[in-house]
């Protein structure tokens, strides 16, 4: 077993990374943390890992494309990808390498993913529209799933390619799936494995609907996406149906009920306009300072 452990950093919490690196000591794991943070931390990682340090913030897509590169190029065939909150240890991924190994020998797999127990409503997440179909007592077939948790081998990254650095964060995991469902591979998500995992930095409750409260640049990115992933004809119809549908009540939910709503709506406008001028990339530095404004943020 050779396999490798990619972790996107951006200011991580270091006691938590740390108990995480840890976890992965034996020498069949290969631990890559790949860091947007402004500043190093690697003299403040305890263990044996490859640390790149980008210096600015390239986006989780090509962070994730940089930690990939590095262990494929390794004599290392399969990588799971983690984010630096998340919860996992050898006990998760062992049982889903062996999972991975034996759809391997049967379908072109893209990529294997475990179920997700959220932290905040301490329930197994289900799609509210596009469940999966089962295929056996702990395996089900999927559209998408998250980034992290993800298993892919070096096998399906090259047939299907980099994850898109264009888009920066909102919807790399999921287009990388549509992407590698279009080119024949198929998608699982384990029934059996659970990974607890944050998704966003709080739950808000208005008017009987459940919100995901992120950050407000945040907000930029998912709206822009959105007008950028509507375009391709790989997206699922039911994801662009949905997720376009639902801008307006989120524009009004954010820009009243939420804090730092000025700023969010702001954020809004801005990925609006650039979604439907196609731009892609960061947020450039001196549109996100005129969208924070002098006084919020």
């Amino acid at each position: 077993m050779n396999i490798g452990v990619i972790v996107v950093l951006f200011n991580p919490e270091i006691e938590h990374l740390n108990a995480l690196v840890s976890s992965f000591v034996d020498p069949h794991w290969h631990v890559v943390l790949v860091d947007n943070s402004p500043n190093s931390c690697e003299q403040e990682i305890n263990g044996s890992v490859k640390y790149f340090h980008n210096g600015e913030n390239v986006g989780i897509a090509e962070a994730q494309n940089i930690g990939l590169r590095y262990v494929f190029s390794h004599s290392i065939n399969y990588a799971f990808l983690l984010d630096q909150d998340s919860i996992f240890t050898p006990e998760i991924a062992i049982p889903l390498y062996k999972q991975f190994l034996g759809l391997e020998s049967k379908v072109a797999i893209g990529a294997l993913g475990p179920s997700i127990l959220c932290q905040f409503s301490e329930s197994v997440e289900k799609g509210l529209v596009h469940k999966g179909e089962k295929i056996s007592h702990d395996l089900k077939e999927v559209k998408q799933i998250i980034s992290s948790g993800m298993l892919l081998s070096k096998d399906s990254f090259s047939n299907v390619g980099e994850k898109d650095s264009g888009l920066f964060i909102d919807g790399v995991d999921h287009e990388w799936c549509w992407r590698a469902r279009q080119k024949g591979f198929t998608i699982y998500q384990s029934t059996t494995i659970l990974m607890p995992h944050r998704q966003g930095d709080g739950r808000v409750n208005v008017l009987g609907i459940t919100f995901k409260l992120g950050a407000p640049i945040r907000l930029y990115y998912q709206f822009r996406n959105i007008l950028i992933l509507s375009r391709r004809s790989y997206v699922p119809l039911y994801w662009k149906c949905r997720h376009i549908a639902a801008l307006p009540l989120r524009f009004i939910v954010n820009s009243i009920f939420f804090p730092h709503n000025k700023v969010r709506g702001r954020f809004m406008c801005r990925g609006l306009w650039d979604g439907l001028l196609n731009r892609s990339g960061a947020i450039s530095k001196s549109e996100k300072t005129k969208t924070l404004g002098n006084k919020e943020g």
